[in-house]
């Protein structure tokens, strides 16, 4: 492998590369922040423009849009309350609040420092463990995958702020919306009401724009002063942010591990690795964190997650030639355009080239620590802006990233439609989160737990039967025991304060 680094190196330092990695990382900021984009959406648009380039720069571009797509979604979620991608929605739960608590540079800042340093943990695990990881991935199977759903499930009981019977009643309202459409198995319809537009579900980015912007942009409005200028302090680019990033380096690490993990598994993708991430960061800290209350551990946990996971979908896309996402079968499309076949040849004959992709890789997340601290001013600029202005410019990019998912006035419908229940949802107190990761993670859980039961000939024991699935099975049951304890502590704390507020009203 540093022979195919070496060989890369000449590949990846000439200026076309690394010019055109910047610019990605930027490009890819940018279609991140804007709802309903994302960076999917950002590689498919430059693809025509990226095979016309040589092969490392080429990769170094489109891969370079997918590191920046990524953390892109966090900077509207702090900022708006408004996932850019679904990617980001496990972000706002504390990057929003420490936008509110008048720390929104702090927030940005530690969630570029946090994805690249992530990114960076991503790449390292892709140099040295791509062989192990992709023999690993490879033995993955229904059984492990619906184990995996539901680790992505438990982490309903830590983002469910105060009632866990509310965000069990809301994740399950998610896993009910994940039914809708066709039967992969029966081919049958089921809950579209004779609907042409619904016989493939509901796009899971009108839901998450509908449930999180819409609502909170109703909301912005109902609470008023829309001619008033907020007052938001000069921001300078600083890399205090690194620092503070690196403070929480135990979760920093962990949330890498669970990324990289995530993304060497086929389908899994980053929306999983990002909650479950921030179910055991959330677990593991002390009450007094304030998580859900804009704690920067949610944020570090949350956006490193998300970064290591493009490093780590690339393991199997390069050493298997199985794509690990959406964004990682679009540059395996790539490489077959430009003549190269993913997969264990490619290491032996093509070594400057894998070499050079991991090299692109590694830089395009040193790019988007010095970019997105440099930039941060320019993201705090935005709440400046008077909310007359802001809301119908929110809107109305709403409204085009969501039509533009599919081209189809339907999704806008979905999104209005969604809007109205997390407006809903609001007024009753109920968590939102819950609702996006069930219907999310429903497909998922749905189809790996049917093909389950088709190939075993125990019933559910064939969960038990796999090491792999076993060792699954054990950590969500230690998950559920930490969030049990976790809500222990919390109920624990809350009586301290409350007899300690009596104390000294008694005093007084």
């Amino acid at each position: 492998m540093i022979q195919a680094l070496m060989s890369g190196l000449d590949l990846m330092l000439t200026p076309l590369t690394l010019g055109l990695t910047v610019l990605g990382v930027v490009f890819g900021l940018i279609v991140g922040a804007l709802p309903g984009l994302g960076p999917l959406m950002g590689i498919v648009l430059m693809l025509p423009v990226a095979i016309t380039l040589p092969p490392v720069a080429a990769m170094g571009f489109l891969i370079a849009i997918a590191v920046g797509g990524s953390c892109g979604g966090s900077i509207s979620a702090i900022l708006l309350r408004i996932p850019g991608t679904p990617l980001a929605a496990a972000t706002l739960l504390d990057g929003y609040p420490m936008a509110q608590n008048g720390r929104a540079a702090d927030a940005t800042g530690i969630a570029i420092s946090a994805s690249a340093l992530g990114g960076l943990f991503g790449g390292v695990v892709l140099i040295f463990f791509s062989p192990l990881l992709a023999s690993f991935a490879s033995r993955f199977a229904p059984p492990e995958y619906t184990m995996l759903a539901l680790t992505g499930l438990i982490a309903i009981a830590v983002v469910s702020e105060g009632s866990l019977l509310k965000g069990l009643i809301v994740g399950a309202m998610g896993l009910l919306i994940a039914t809708i459409g066709t039967d992969e198995f029966s081919t049958g319809y089921r809950f579209t009401f004779g609907s042409y537009d619904m016989l493939n579900g509901f796009h899971i980015v009108a839901i998450v724009v509908g449930v999180f912007a819409i609502s909170e942009m109703a909301f912005q409005v109902a609470a008023g002063g829309l001619n008033d200028r907020p007052t938001v302090g000069a921001v300078r680019p600083s890399f205090r942010t690194f620092f503070l990033t690196l403070k929480h380096w135990v979760n920093l690490i962990r949330s890498s591990a669970i990324g990289g993990f995530f993304g060497a598994l086929p389908g899994a993708g980053g929306t999983i690795s990002s909650f479950a991430a921030y179910a055991a960061a959330s677990a593991m800290a002390k009450p007094e964190e304030g998580y859900g209350k804009g704690a920067e551990g949610g944020v570090v946990a949350t956006e490193s997650a998300n970064n290591a996971t493009v490093g780590g979908s690339l393991v199997p896309s390069l050493a298997l030639g199985v794509p690990g996402d959406a964004c990682s079968a679009v540059l395996i499309g790539a490489l077959l355009i430009l003549g190269f076949y993913p997969g264990p040849q490619m290491f032996e004959q093509q070594p400057e080239i894998v070499g050079g992709v991991f090299l692109v890789y590694l830089f395009s997340n040193v790019a988007l620590l010095f970019v997105g601290i440099l930039a941060t001013p320019v993201f705090v600029w935005v709440l400046r802006l008077k909310k007359s202005y802001l809301i119908p410019v929110v809107l109305l990019l709403c409204a085009i990233g969501t039509f533009a998912l599919q081209a189809s006035v339907f999704d806008l419908w979905v999104m209005l439609g969604f809007g109205m229940l997390g407006i809903l949802l609001r007024l009753g107190n109920y968590p939102l989160a819950p609702l996006v990761i069930g219907a999310i993670l429903g497909p998922l859980l749905e189809n790996s737990l049917r093909r389950s039961l088709l190939i075993s000939r125990e019933g559910f024991w064939i969960f038990l039967d796999r090491p792999v699935a076993a060792t699954l099975v054990v950590v969500n049951v230690l998950l559920i025991l930490g969030a049990i304890w976790m809500g222990y502590r919390r109920r624990q704390l809350k009586k301290r304060m409350q007899e300690l507020d009596n104390t000294v009203a008694r005093g007084a």
